[in-house]
């Protein structure tokens, strides 16, 4: 389920046509650069007709009839490449790029004029030309002077090389992890013996007291043999125990020390130099400074530093948009720098270094900083707080208004900057990785971010909790704090439940409800999980608390799609599964709980049932636009809307969920709308649920199609129009209840 859509209900419907044209423009963009260095797969030109597609359904709900015109001129061409009679070589993708400029700045500004017929006609024109072409020249393979001669030094380093497929690797560093994790096994054993050598001592002192109690003169000799043979016995038993538990103690040290070692080793062999991600660095900051007229350089530090190859994919974006923040925001101009009184040209430093078992990535610069007093006036003037409430804030407070999509601290845009999305894609990546984030700013003499990363992405610490008789892990690093909260010390204000934190009022939800499992058990101390960030903290309440444990992190099958809060999967020591919790999807989820208020008490009474819910609707579009109009049309008119971003989302949706209606496109990724419909109406408990398919594509045949699979109403977007959508929606569920 997609819950970011429930925020957009404030934004213009241009401007959501604006962000849905931005991403589908870097996807073809991304795609023809792809199709450039290397013959079209069946893939890519399905996923470039699709944004396409999209892109032209998306143009044609908001009335911009020219980018309908570009994007279905240029979705033709990627079909006629699908089907084999053009192909797309240097000509046909220069004109190509060409569209999705043009769509770019038609979304950018929608009244600028812009020469649509003319790239309509080149689109056009290659659909009409013969596309046969001879086959592209061939660079000859390089040749030794000597042939295939080798030098013994060449023969000795191609005998120590062996390729492993990603994979192969993945799997055997997951092995290897399970064996650092199965390695604590043994402690927990010994525990439990050592408890039994110390119940086996009790019993001889229990028994050497009865016989000091009873007496010599008063025991058989039968029995006085009995009992001094039960007491030998147990001094036996316990001299044997010491010998085992010592061996074991030998066994755990030794199988803790070998799973280490080869867990390191495995690691190793993932591992790249920093380097290798960061080589294109230096160029990207020489000619952006000779762009913006200033004087700069790249100092990389640590490159030899050992990074996971998996984190070092994903630094590649983050790390581009605080080099170049740094240049265009930090550096200032030869003059300003002179004035005062630096030196003309500017350094950024790079620096990646190991500290503490983490990855520590350093962006630092010297230039003008960040002004505190110049960020308080733009959230202010931007409306995020109160001109009072600013000056209260700290200064990691008031750096985190940074981070918040859209922020920026220009007044205007340019290539480089300006648009605010730049620090919410590190923030994005460094929670996705489990990381954090500090800045450190020095007004006047730079600014220094820090990202504090795992070392790996294959093993977790997290903290083990119960709900409904289930383990479910919490990674710690986004764990603020856990408690034992007494029920007296549960507040509600508003109808919403709190109780106080360090001077902080803090949501009180269960887990119960945000994992739909039940009701929660009354206890007079509840074990509270304290998630999020500073102004969305929430108290969750769990059965019990389980302890910590390093995990080996097992991805999903991706058959299930994705899972409503549930992040990935591992096995305890024991064997058994416990799912790893999204805490990000986790705190989407309870908001989402909140502001539709149905966020239920942790002291609700059994006689609190909930009244018959207003008649909900799943809207599935990949059409980011779409999807909004849809949405806020329905929600409009009283109905309860949830929406999906894909067939696939919206298949796991509808089997989870409890919905009157389903509203789905046809193309989109993953599961079309067609195989959406066709399972909802195969599932036992779903087939009774009405389907709607409202499509760009409006033949008569697609409409056939479309109900021949089960849909009870074909609209077609072409065609779309408020009230047609709002009475096909009564025709079919009726009116929303009061």
């Amino acid at each position: 389920m997609n819950t970011q859509d429930d925020d957009l209900g404030d934004i213009p419907m241009l401007e959501l046509f604006r962000i849905e044209a931005e991403g589908q423009a870097a996807t073809l963009t991304t795609g023809l650069l792809a199709i450039e260095r290397a013959p079209a797969s069946p893939a890519q030109l399905e996923e470039l007709m699709r944004a396409a597609h999209s892109l032209k359904g998306a143009a044609s709900i908001v009335g911009l009839d020219p980018a309908v015109q570009v994007a279905h001129a240029m979705e033709d061409c990627f079909v006629a490449a699908q089907e084999g009679t053009i192909t797309l070589g240097q000509r046909e993708i220069d004109t190509l790029l060409a569209g999705v400029d043009l769509l770019s700045h038609i979304a950018g500004d929608p009244e600028a004029e812009t020469d649509v017929t003319a790239v309509v006609g080149m689109l056009e024109t290659l659909l009409k030309q013969d596309a046969e072409k001879g086959p592209e020249p061939t660079a000859p393979a390089a040749v030794k002077p000597d042939g295939d001669a080798k030098t013994p030094q060449e023969a000795e380093s191609s005998n120590r090389v062996l390729r492993v497929a990603a994979d192969n690797l993945n799997r055997l560093l997951g092995l290897a992890g399970e064996s650092l994790v199965e390695s604590r096994w043994p402690r927990p054993f010994a525990e439990g013996l050592l408890r039994l050598k110390r119940m086996q001592t009790d019993l001889g002192k229990s028994l050497e007291g009865l016989r000091e109690s009873l007496g010599t003169e008063q025991l058989s000799e039968a029995a006085g043999t009995r009992l001094s043979d039960a007491l030998r016995q147990v001094s036996d038993c316990r001299q044997f125990l010491t010998n085992r538990l010592a061996e074991i103690d030998r066994f755990d040290r030794r199988s803790a020390n070998l799973s280490h070692r080869l867990y390191r080793e495995v690691l190793d062999c993932r591992m790249r130099p920093f380097a290798d991600g960061v080589h294109a660095f230096p160029r990207m900051i020489r000619d952006l400074s000779r762009t913006l007229g200033k004087e700069a350089r790249l100092e990389i530090i640590g490159e030899a530093t050992e990074v996971d190859r998996d984190v070092l994919e994903k630094l590649e974006a983050p790390l581009t948009h605080l080099l170049r923040n740094a240049l265009d925001h930090g550096i200032e101009t030869t003059a300003e720098r002179e004035k005062a009184g630096k030196p003309a040209g500017g350094v950024i430093r790079l620096e990646a270094r190991h500290a503490s078992g983490t990855l520590l990535i350093i962006v630092s610069d010297d230039g003008r900083g960040v002004d505190p007093d110049a960020l308080r006036r733009a959230v202010v003037a931007r409306k995020l707080t109160t001109p009072a409430m600013v000056e209260k804030l700290s200064e990691s407070e008031l750096m985190d208004f940074l981070f918040l999509p859209g922020f920026t601290m220009k007044e205007e845009v340019t290539e480089i900057s300006g648009r605010g999305v730049g620090l919410d894609v590190v923030r994005a990546m460094v929670k996705e990785v489990r990381g954090t984030i500090h800045i450190a700013p020095q007004p006047g003499a730079g600014a220094r971010f820090q990202l504090q990363l795992p070392l790996t992405l294959s093993v977790l610490r997290t903290l083990l909790v119960e709900v409904a008789g289930e383990p479910y892990a919490f990674p710690l690093a986004h764990i603020l704090r856990t408690l034992k909260l007494a029920r007296g010390k549960i507040e509600s204000l508003e109808g919403r439940q709190h109780f106080a934190l360090d001077g902080q009022r803090i949501g009180l939800v269960t887990a119960h409800q945000a994992l739909d499992c039940g009701e929660a058990a009354a206890h007079d101390e509840m074990p509270v999980v304290v998630i999020g960030e500073r102004e969305q903290q929430y108290g969750l309440v769990v059965d019990r608390f389980l302890g910590e444990q390093e995990l080996v992190v097992q991805a999903l099958d991706p058959r299930l799609g994705a899972v409503k809060d549930i992040a990935a999967a591992a096995l305890m020591t024991d064997g058994s599964p416990v799912l790893i919790m999204d805490v990000a999807g986790l705190l989407q989820s309870i908001e989402k709980l909140v502001t539709g208020g149905r966020l239920s008490s942790v002291r609700r009474d059994n006689t609190d049932s909930a009244a018959r819910k207003n008649k909900r609707v799943l809207i599935v579009d990949d059409s980011l636009t779409v999807r909004e109009v849809e949405r806020k049309l329905l929600v409009k008119h009283g109905y309860e809307v949830e929406v999906a971003v894909d067939g696939m989302d919206g298949w796991n949706a509808a089997r989870s969920g409890d919905f009157d209606l389903i509203i789905t496109d046809v193309d989109m990724p993953r599961m079309d709308g067609i195989e959406l419909v066709t399972l909802v109406k195969r599932d036992a408990r779903l087939k009774s649920l009405p389907t709607m398919i409202v499509s760009y594509k409006d033949r008569a045949e697609d409409r056939q199609r479309g109900l021949e699979a089960g849909a009870d109403y074909y609209l077609t977007k072409s065609s779309f129009h408020d009230e047609t959508l709002l009475q096909a929606v009564v025709d079919l569920i009726g009116e929303p209840v009061e």
